[in-house]
């Protein structure tokens, strides 16, 4: 393969890589953007594998693709295999577990560009080059144990209650300014022992990657997740820099801008600033009230019966559904689909409306709605339906709980104070669907549980909505 045609190829998987990232921005080109990208990655993976050999690496002919199909085959049957087995309630911890393998991707190749370099570089070019592993190995060791941390956490096997050492922040500060140091060793010190600095500051990093996101809360684990992306796409683009691999460099430069852009996004919908998630603190552990107190609540909580929610469907003209992690756990979208279509047949005006954190990662019931076959033209985002709940005559919230939490915007001592919310209160009357009366990941009372419009539907999601959808149909 010649380099010009090499170039091509890379140029032409870069806009599939971008169609992709355009596509997926809208429900209704999603599945097409998709596509763009997994043509793109194979169009990528088949072009470098090929032409390996144009920068003065061994020829990859006869053995050398024998081992590297030996490589990639079982690592693609494995990925399919366990993406296939992946429940949407399970696909935060996947996406987290899948940062993890970029970052320390990165430090491997890092490291290995380090100990046995592809090319003689002297001056200006070497210090360059080491500046590029040196930052690419601490991005990616960073990534790499924060991503497990993250995994852990979503899963549950760590609980969400932040971890809040005594001087963390002075803690972190001296870390990179001491990962500083060693990379000032690593670039002016004696060559025998750069390694060994190298090592070091991976560790450091690796320390670092753990201890901050172990400070993050429950509550802000939906931009962790959107972070840990930003941060993995920089890895991705260092190591492109080390293995002087253009689709590299402009595909993790992608993830990493989208990243990032997608993290500014979300902390604008939870009223936070980067800063103060990087930070962490906000959010608990098990449903356990958050420090930061609120103020009281007052009222009672009244609950209804399956038969009462049905006269108010069948009677209502506007039906408005939010949903939440809880629905995602109870797998109840097809139903809550069902649902949808049978009321909208019966000429209900139904919607529903999508907070951007609902769930435990961006667009999180978006993708759940998509598989229940929701028709997109119904899945409103908050800021389109918000002006709406006052004309609604039934609001169900299903498993969701902090999206939909009046203190956000009537108590300013409250710990998610200020940030939107659905205003589920203003409609006619809003139908809660839980399973208790626990408070939710940001473990914050909820006062919209005693609102007198409010109604409380205890029970398994998916046992109540199969019920809900069989006394629609007599």
């Amino acid at each position: 393969m010649s380099y010009s045609l090499l170039v091509v190829c890379y140029i032409a998987a870069s806009a599939l890589f971008i169609l992709s990232l355009g596509g997926l921005s809208k429900q209704e080109t999603a599945r097409r953007g998709n596509l763009n990208g997994i043509i793109g990655m194979v169009l990528a993976i088949v072009v470098t594998a090929v032409g390996t050999n144009l920068a003065g690496a061994a020829n990859v002919s006869g053995t050398g693709f024998a081992v590297l199909a030996a490589s990639i085959i079982p690592g693609a049957l494995i990925g399919a295999f366990l993406a296939s087995r992946v429940a949407m309630t399970s696909m935060p911890e996947l996406v987290a577990m899948l940062h993890s393998f970029v970052g320390l991707a990165a430090v491997l190749v890092g490291i290995a560009s380090y100990i046995s370099p592809t090319e003689h570089l002297t001056g200006t070019e070497h210090t360059i080059h080491a500046i590029e592993i040196f930052i690419g190995v601490f991005v990616g060791a960073i990534t790499f144990t924060g991503s497990i941390i993250a995994f852990l956490k979503l899963k549950g096997s760590i609980g969400g209650k932040p971890l809040l050492l005594p001087g963390r922040h002075l803690l972190n500060l001296l870390m990179v300014l001491g990962s500083c140091f060693l990379g000032y060793l690593f670039l002016f010190g004696a060559p025998a022992d750069g390694l060994t600095w190298l090592l070091v500051m991976t560790g450091i990093a690796c320390v670092i990657g753990v201890h901050m996101v172990m400070a993050i809360g429950g509550a802000d684990m939906p931009v962790v997740v959107s972070m840990l992306n930003s941060y993995s796409g920089w890895a991705a683009s260092a190591a492109g820099f080390m293995l002087s691999n253009d689709l590299l460099i402009v595909t993790g430069a992608l993830v990493g801008s989208s990243g990032a852009i997608l993290s500014y996004i979300m902390c604008e919908a939870m009223n936070r600033s980067f800063i103060s998630v990087i930070m962490g603190g906000f959010g608990s552990d098990g449903g356990a009230p958050a420090a930061g107190g609120g103020q009281p609540i007052e009222g009672e909580i009244t609950e209804i019966s399956a038969d009462e929610t049905v006269e108010l469907l069948r009677d209502a003209k506007s039906v408005i559904v939010v949903p939440g992690y809880g629905m995602a756990v109870a797998q109840a979208q097809h139903t809550v689909s069902e649902i949808a279509k049978h009321l909208r047949s019966k000429r209900v005006k139904f919607r529903f409306a999508i907070h951007p954190v609902a769930g435990r990662l961006p667009g999180h019931m978006n993708v759940l709605l998509a598989e229940a076959n929701v028709p997109y033209d119904i899945v409103l985002e908050m800021e389109e339906i918000n002006e709406d709940f006052p004309e609604t005559d039934v609001v169900l919230v299903i498993g969701a709980n902090d999206i939909v939490n009046p203190s956000a915007e009537d108590d300013p001592s409250s710990p998610i104070a200020g940030m939107p919310v659905l205003q589920v209160w203003k409609s006619g009357t809003v139908i809660v669907m839980k399973r208790g009366r626990g408070t939710g990941y940001a473990g914050v009372e909820n006062p919209l549980f005693f609102k007198e419009n409010t109604r409380m539907l205890y029970g398994d999601a998916k046992k109540t909505v199969d019920g809900l959808l069989g006394k629609l149909r007599e």
